[in-house]
Protein backbone atom coordinates (compact mmCIF):
# COMPACT_ATOMS: atom_id res chain seq x y z
CA UNK A 1 0.00 0.00 0.00
CA UNK A 2 1.27 3.48 -0.84
CA UNK A 3 1.96 5.90 1.99
CA UNK A 4 0.13 9.24 1.96
CA UNK A 5 1.87 11.98 0.03
CA UNK A 6 3.68 14.26 2.50
CA UNK A 7 5.82 16.46 0.25
CA UNK A 8 4.91 20.02 -0.75
CA UNK A 9 2.14 20.21 -3.38
CA UNK A 10 3.29 20.70 -6.94
CA UNK A 11 0.09 22.24 -8.32
CA UNK A 12 -2.34 24.98 -7.36
CA UNK A 13 -5.92 25.60 -8.53
CA UNK A 14 -7.47 28.77 -9.88
CA UNK A 15 -8.99 29.17 -6.39
CA UNK A 16 -5.57 29.08 -4.70
CA UNK A 17 -5.94 25.55 -3.31
CA UNK A 18 -2.80 23.40 -3.20
CA UNK A 19 -3.22 20.04 -4.94
CA UNK A 20 -0.83 17.13 -4.27
CA UNK A 21 0.39 14.98 -7.15
CA UNK A 22 0.44 11.17 -7.17
CA UNK A 23 2.79 8.63 -8.68
CA UNK A 24 1.40 5.80 -10.77
CA UNK A 25 1.49 3.42 -7.78
CA UNK A 26 -0.30 5.91 -5.55
CA UNK A 27 -2.96 6.53 -8.19
CA UNK A 28 -3.43 2.79 -8.59
CA UNK A 29 -3.94 2.52 -4.82
CA UNK A 30 -6.50 5.35 -4.89
CA UNK A 31 -8.43 3.56 -7.63
CA UNK A 32 -8.28 0.32 -5.62
CA UNK A 33 -9.64 2.01 -2.50
CA UNK A 34 -12.48 3.54 -4.48
CA UNK A 35 -13.43 0.37 -6.34
CA UNK A 36 -13.07 -2.08 -3.43
CA UNK A 37 -13.87 -0.05 -0.32
CA UNK A 38 -15.48 3.37 -0.66
CA UNK A 39 -16.89 3.63 -4.19
CA UNK A 40 -17.57 4.87 -6.76
CA UNK A 41 -17.15 1.81 -8.96
CA UNK A 42 -15.24 1.80 -12.25
CA UNK A 43 -18.37 2.30 -14.37
CA UNK A 44 -19.27 5.44 -12.41
CA UNK A 45 -15.76 6.90 -12.49
CA UNK A 46 -15.45 6.30 -16.23
CA UNK A 47 -18.82 7.91 -16.87
CA UNK A 48 -17.82 10.98 -14.86
CA UNK A 49 -14.47 11.19 -16.66
CA UNK A 50 -16.05 10.86 -20.11
CA UNK A 51 -18.74 13.43 -19.51
CA UNK A 52 -16.20 15.99 -18.27
CA UNK A 53 -13.93 15.22 -21.22
CA UNK A 54 -16.85 15.99 -23.55
CA UNK A 55 -17.47 19.28 -21.74
CA UNK A 56 -13.83 20.32 -22.11
CA UNK A 57 -13.93 19.42 -25.82
CA UNK A 58 -16.98 21.66 -26.28
CA UNK A 59 -15.22 24.44 -24.38
CA UNK A 60 -12.18 24.16 -26.69
CA UNK A 61 -14.30 24.32 -29.84
CA UNK A 62 -16.46 27.25 -28.77
CA UNK A 63 -20.00 28.21 -29.72
CA UNK A 64 -19.91 26.55 -33.16
CA UNK A 65 -18.73 23.22 -31.77
CA UNK A 66 -21.57 21.23 -33.35
CA UNK A 67 -20.29 22.16 -36.81
CA UNK A 68 -16.76 20.99 -35.95
CA UNK A 69 -15.39 17.54 -36.70
CA UNK A 70 -14.11 15.68 -33.64
CA UNK A 71 -12.09 12.47 -33.79
CA UNK A 72 -11.67 10.46 -30.58
CA UNK A 73 -8.79 7.98 -30.59
CA UNK A 74 -9.23 5.41 -27.84
CA UNK A 75 -7.30 2.46 -26.47
CA UNK A 76 -8.69 -0.79 -25.01
CA UNK A 77 -8.29 0.12 -21.32
CA UNK A 78 -9.86 2.50 -18.83
CA UNK A 79 -8.52 5.61 -20.52
CA UNK A 80 -10.04 4.48 -23.79
CA UNK A 81 -13.35 3.87 -22.05
CA UNK A 82 -13.43 7.48 -20.93
CA UNK A 83 -12.79 8.58 -24.50
CA UNK A 84 -15.56 6.38 -25.87
CA UNK A 85 -17.93 7.78 -23.26
CA UNK A 86 -17.01 11.33 -24.29
CA UNK A 87 -17.65 10.45 -27.93
CA UNK A 88 -21.13 9.26 -26.98
CA UNK A 89 -21.95 12.44 -25.08
CA UNK A 90 -20.81 14.57 -28.01
CA UNK A 91 -22.80 12.49 -30.50
CA UNK A 92 -25.90 12.66 -28.26
CA UNK A 93 -25.71 16.44 -28.52
CA UNK A 94 -25.59 16.41 -32.32
CA UNK A 95 -21.83 16.72 -32.47
CA UNK A 96 -19.98 15.47 -35.56
CA UNK A 97 -17.87 12.85 -33.86
CA UNK A 98 -15.94 9.82 -35.11
CA UNK A 99 -14.37 7.14 -32.94
CA UNK A 100 -11.15 5.32 -33.87
CA UNK A 101 -10.20 2.36 -31.65
CA UNK A 102 -6.57 1.29 -31.53
CA UNK A 103 -7.41 -2.31 -30.55
CA UNK A 104 -11.15 -2.92 -31.01
CA UNK A 105 -10.87 -6.70 -30.59
CA UNK A 106 -9.41 -6.52 -27.09
CA UNK A 107 -11.53 -3.98 -25.21
CA UNK A 108 -11.84 -4.56 -21.48
CA UNK A 109 -15.27 -5.01 -19.93
CA UNK A 110 -16.11 -1.39 -19.14
CA UNK A 111 -14.77 0.11 -22.41
CA UNK A 112 -16.65 -2.61 -24.29
CA UNK A 113 -19.86 -1.51 -22.58
CA UNK A 114 -19.13 2.11 -23.49
CA UNK A 115 -18.63 1.07 -27.11
CA UNK A 116 -21.96 -0.80 -27.09
CA UNK A 117 -23.72 2.37 -25.90
CA UNK A 118 -21.85 4.55 -28.41
CA UNK A 119 -23.07 2.32 -31.25
CA UNK A 120 -26.63 3.50 -30.53
CA UNK A 121 -25.72 7.15 -31.25
CA UNK A 122 -25.34 8.98 -34.58
CA UNK A 123 -21.55 8.92 -34.08
CA UNK A 124 -19.49 6.82 -36.47
CA UNK A 125 -16.71 4.34 -35.84
CA UNK A 126 -13.90 4.38 -38.35
CA UNK A 127 -10.66 2.62 -39.17
CA UNK A 128 -7.42 4.25 -38.06
CA UNK A 129 -6.33 4.62 -41.68
CA UNK A 130 -9.29 6.92 -42.36
CA UNK A 131 -8.58 9.53 -39.69
CA UNK A 132 -6.90 11.92 -42.14
CA UNK A 133 -10.04 11.86 -44.33
CA UNK A 134 -12.00 13.45 -41.47
CA UNK A 135 -9.97 16.69 -41.51
CA UNK A 136 -10.68 16.99 -37.77
CA UNK A 137 -11.06 20.28 -35.94
CA UNK A 138 -10.19 18.52 -32.68
CA UNK A 139 -8.57 15.21 -31.77
CA UNK A 140 -9.29 13.68 -28.37
CA UNK A 141 -6.47 11.46 -27.12
CA UNK A 142 -7.67 8.56 -24.95
CA UNK A 143 -5.11 5.93 -25.94
CA UNK A 144 -3.14 5.39 -22.73
CA UNK A 145 -3.68 6.38 -19.10
CA UNK A 146 -1.41 6.57 -16.11
CA UNK A 147 -0.27 2.92 -16.25
CA UNK A 148 2.01 3.27 -19.31
CA UNK A 149 5.55 2.14 -18.41
CA UNK A 150 7.19 1.61 -21.79
CA UNK A 151 7.19 3.06 -25.28
CA UNK A 152 3.80 2.78 -27.01
CA UNK A 153 3.52 -0.16 -29.37
CA UNK A 154 1.08 -1.62 -31.87
CA UNK A 155 -1.19 0.70 -33.78
CA UNK A 156 -0.51 3.54 -31.32
CA UNK A 157 2.91 4.00 -32.93
CA UNK A 158 1.04 4.94 -36.10
CA UNK A 159 -1.83 6.79 -34.44
CA UNK A 160 0.17 9.21 -32.30
CA UNK A 161 2.26 10.74 -35.14
CA UNK A 162 -0.88 10.99 -37.30
CA UNK A 163 -2.62 12.93 -34.58
CA UNK A 164 0.35 15.23 -34.02
CA UNK A 165 0.74 15.88 -37.76
CA UNK A 166 -2.96 16.48 -38.42
CA UNK A 167 -2.80 20.19 -37.66
CA UNK A 168 -5.80 19.85 -35.32
CA UNK A 169 -5.55 20.80 -31.65
CA UNK A 170 -5.37 17.79 -29.34
CA UNK A 171 -7.13 17.27 -26.01
CA UNK A 172 -5.52 14.54 -23.88
CA UNK A 173 -7.32 12.56 -21.20
CA UNK A 174 -5.49 12.13 -17.86
CA UNK A 175 -1.94 11.94 -19.29
CA UNK A 176 -0.76 12.68 -22.84
CA UNK A 177 -0.36 9.26 -24.45
CA UNK A 178 3.27 8.16 -24.43
CA UNK A 179 4.20 10.04 -21.23
CA UNK A 180 5.28 8.17 -18.09
CA UNK A 181 2.81 9.46 -15.48
CA UNK A 182 5.33 9.22 -12.64
CA UNK A 183 8.48 10.63 -14.23
CA UNK A 184 7.17 12.72 -17.12
CA UNK A 185 9.60 11.00 -19.45
CA UNK A 186 8.68 9.97 -22.99
CA UNK A 187 10.16 6.54 -23.85
CA UNK A 188 8.73 6.65 -27.40
CA UNK A 189 6.28 8.63 -29.51
CA UNK A 190 4.15 11.05 -27.50
CA UNK A 191 0.95 13.01 -28.05
CA UNK A 192 1.50 16.77 -28.05
CA UNK A 193 -1.73 18.29 -26.68
CA UNK A 194 -3.00 21.82 -26.41
CA UNK A 195 -4.95 20.78 -23.30
CA UNK A 196 -4.82 17.91 -20.83
CA UNK A 197 -7.66 17.06 -18.45
CA UNK A 198 -6.22 14.86 -15.71
CA UNK A 199 -8.44 12.78 -13.43
CA UNK A 200 -8.92 12.80 -9.63
CA UNK A 201 -5.45 14.18 -8.81
CA UNK A 202 -2.58 15.29 -11.05
CA UNK A 203 0.23 12.85 -11.64
CA UNK A 204 3.82 13.69 -10.68
CA UNK A 205 5.01 13.37 -14.29
CA UNK A 206 2.71 16.16 -15.42
CA UNK A 207 4.91 18.66 -13.60
CA UNK A 208 7.59 18.33 -16.31
CA UNK A 209 5.69 16.84 -19.27
CA UNK A 210 4.34 18.95 -22.14
CA UNK A 211 0.63 19.00 -21.32
CA UNK A 212 -0.57 22.28 -22.79
CA UNK A 213 -3.13 23.95 -20.54
CA UNK A 214 -3.74 21.62 -17.61
CA UNK A 215 -7.10 20.91 -15.97
CA UNK A 216 -8.31 18.61 -13.20
CA UNK A 217 -11.58 16.62 -13.30
CA UNK A 218 -13.70 15.43 -10.39
CA UNK A 219 -14.63 11.79 -11.04
CA UNK A 220 -16.65 11.34 -7.85
CA UNK A 221 -14.08 9.87 -5.45
CA UNK A 222 -14.94 10.84 -1.83
CA UNK A 223 -12.61 12.83 0.39
CA UNK A 224 -12.07 9.89 2.72
CA UNK A 225 -10.47 7.88 -0.08
CA UNK A 226 -8.19 10.77 -1.08
CA UNK A 227 -6.99 11.21 2.50
CA UNK A 228 -5.76 7.61 2.46
CA UNK A 229 -3.15 8.43 -0.19
CA UNK A 230 -2.66 12.21 0.10
CA UNK A 231 -2.34 13.52 3.64
CA UNK A 232 -2.44 17.14 2.43
CA UNK A 233 -5.65 16.73 0.43
CA UNK A 234 -8.22 19.55 0.51
CA UNK A 235 -11.23 19.32 -1.80
CA UNK A 236 -10.24 21.65 -4.69
CA UNK A 237 -13.33 21.83 -6.90
CA UNK A 238 -15.53 24.42 -5.16
CA UNK A 239 -18.74 24.64 -7.28
CA UNK A 240 -17.26 23.07 -10.43
CA UNK A 241 -16.55 19.61 -11.78
CA UNK A 242 -13.36 20.61 -13.61
CA UNK A 243 -10.87 23.32 -12.80
CA UNK A 244 -7.59 24.70 -14.15
CA UNK A 245 -4.23 23.84 -12.57
CA UNK A 246 -0.90 25.64 -12.60
CA UNK A 247 2.49 24.35 -11.52
CA UNK A 248 4.11 25.63 -8.37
Amino acid sequence: MSRPVQSAPQFITEFGVDVPALTTNQMRELDRIAMEETGPNLFQMMENAGRTLAQVAIDMLGRSWQAARVVVVAGPGGNGGGGICAARHLANRRGRVALALSDPDHLREVPAMQRKIFQQTPGQELEISRIAEQHPDLIVDALFGYSLRRAPGGTAVELIPRANDSGAPILALDVPSGVDATTGESPGVTIKPQRTITLALPKTGLFTAATGDLFLADIGIPQGAYRRVAATYITPFEDRFWISLTRR
